[in-house]
Formats: C-alpha cells, sequence, structure tokens
C-alpha cells in the first residue's frame, strides 16, 4: 500500500484539536475517511490530505 496511516491521537494532534473532536467527527461523519482494524481506527494520509484540501473556504 505504501500510504502513511494516522491513529486518532495523531490525527487530533496534526488538527490541534482534542482527541474528543475527532470521535465527534467519526460519530456525526464530518472528519476524514477512516478504516477500522479490528477494534482501532486509522487514517490514511493521503485521505486527511483530500479530507483538510476539502475544508479550505473559497474567497468571495
Amino acid at each position: 500500500m505504501g500510504d502513511d496511516v494516522l491513529t486518532p491521537q495523531e490525527l487530533a494532534a496534526r488538527e490541534k484539536v482534542p482527541l474528543a473532536t475527532v470521535y465527534a467527527w467519526n460519530s456525526r461523519g464530518d472528519g476524514p475517511r477512516y478504516y477500522k482494524a479490528g477494534k482501532y481506527v486509522r487514517y490514511r494520509l493521503s485521505d486527511v490530505v483530500a479530507w483538510e484540501d476539502s475544508r479550505f473556504a473559497e474567497s468571495a
């Protein structure tokens, strides 16, 4: 696969938000795509970057 993965804790640190915010994104479907490896949630870095890019506000 060759794609880096992030844990919820690493995503929270990257976005500079509390871990609870990451879990809220997951439950609402607002955050980046994720997958479960057993009971563990993981985020592909490419999905996180795509999600970040989609969040930019357009200038008026």
